[in-house]
């Protein structure tokens, strides 16, 4: 919803002090309806922060297209993270999936789940590339209404597809197969 705010307000005001703070404040009503439902706000809390770091360099700088900066350093730290992962042969996906199914290093001994990990992991590369491929030129170029679009196609959706996907790539190697029950008659 923040960068939807953001969107709407700067390419209809043009205002940037407007364009900045709304989304600031409907990241914190968001934190203050999670801590009303008593529920876990620490995501929220994270989000209203790079807000207010992005807010800050777009003020400080007068330059709307600043607003977007902080997330392409996200984006270019978690690209170079995944990829040292691969480099030193510990693919993030495998790191993370291993924590998940309580087997930490198992993967590494069998084949097919170490090139299914790789391959996801190669996934996740594409993603934070793809994002500085598309927002990098647009900032340069003080394209600050398609910045913010390209920001809101490839941030949220783009994410959810290949969470799914990587969800169905690991599945192929981690399901397990049906436990075969003996209902047959005895005789």
């Amino acid at each position: 919803m923040p960068g939807l705010g953001f969107l709407v307000i700067y390419t209809t005001t043009k205002n940037l002090l407007l364009s900045v703070l709304v989304p600031v404040i409907l990241a914190a009503v968001f934190v203050v309806v999670r801590f009303i439902a008593r529920s876990s706000a620490t995501q929220a809390l994270a989000g209203i922060a790079v807000l207010a770091v992005s807010a800050v360099l777009a003020l400080v700088s007068g330059k709307p297209e600043n607003n977007f900066v902080f997330g392409m350093w996200i984006n270019a730290a978690f690209l170079l993270a995944i990829l040292v992962s691969i480099a030193v042969r510990w693919p993030v996906i495998g790191i993370i999936v291993g924590f998940l199914t309580n087997e930490p290093t198992a993967w590494r001994l069998d084949r097919a789940k170490r090139r299914v990990l790789v391959l996801a992991t190669w996934l996740w590369v594409g993603l934070f590339a793809l994002r500085l491929i598309v927002e990098l030129p647009l900032y340069l170029a003080q394209e600050t209404g398609w910045l913010a679009g390209a920001r809101l196609i490839t941030g949220v959706p783009l994410y959810a597809i290949l969470l799914w996907v990587t969800w169905l790539l690991v599945r192929t190697v981690y399901s397990k197969p049906a436990q075969a029950t003996d209902d047959s008659p005895s005789s």
